[in-house]
């Protein structure tokens, strides 16, 4: 029998996106010759970072029930996926220090990355994602500037933070068994 995925952690989800679309939007309002700053995104994102997801008191609070073993394994290979799917995707640019193509694959390698949140924290981890994905790709094909680009990467993580902090319930995932 094939184990069910709950998932409990939505509210913790929930207030890591609303903090890292604050902080995105707020790299973007420092920008200047990077377009998003750097700096302001990294200290802003690690603050974030061990605020809500290393904080035990927090984690205890916001936590709606338990997360399997699986499910912890799953974060830490999302987590690895991110920083090897941004190393591909942006990690090219940066010698020549192409600021519009590293954001976008930052944002880009974050959206696909999302997909695998599914296994954390539900469906609307994909949704989010292809939000994002799509956000990422007008960036590519468009002149949209990426200040634009990453303000409306930052609104659709709001959205959803939002979404997943005050109105999302814990949920559950049955995999249906195959027919042999």
């Amino acid at each position: 029998m094939k184990e069910a995925l709950e998932f409990n952690h939505k509210k913790q989800c929930g207030l890591w996106l609303i903090l890292i679309g604050i902080v995105l939007i707020t790299a973007v309002i420092f920008g200047g010759k990077f377009q998003v700053n750097p700096f302001v995104f990294l200290i802003g994102y690690y603050v974030s970072f061990f605020c809500v997801n290393v904080n035990k008191k927090v984690r205890e609070k916001l936590s709606q029930g338990s997360i399997s073993k699986k499910q912890i394994k799953m974060i830490y290979f999302s987590i690895a996926a991110l920083f090897v799917l941004m190393f591909c995707i942006a990690g090219p640019f940066i010698p020549g220090w192409h600021w519009r193509q590293i954001w976008l694959g930052v944002l880009l390698a974050t959206a696909l990355h999302f997909f695998l949140w599914f296994y954390i924290h539900g469906w609307s981890m994909v949704v989010l994602g292809a939000v994002c994905a799509v956000i990422a790709t007008v960036g590519y094909i468009t002149d949209v500037p990426v200040t634009v680009i990453c303000i409306v990467d930052a609104a659709a993580k709001l959205i959803c933070g939002v979404y997943l902090f005050f109105v999302a319930k814990p949920s559950s995932l049955v995999p249906k068994m195959r027919k042999q």
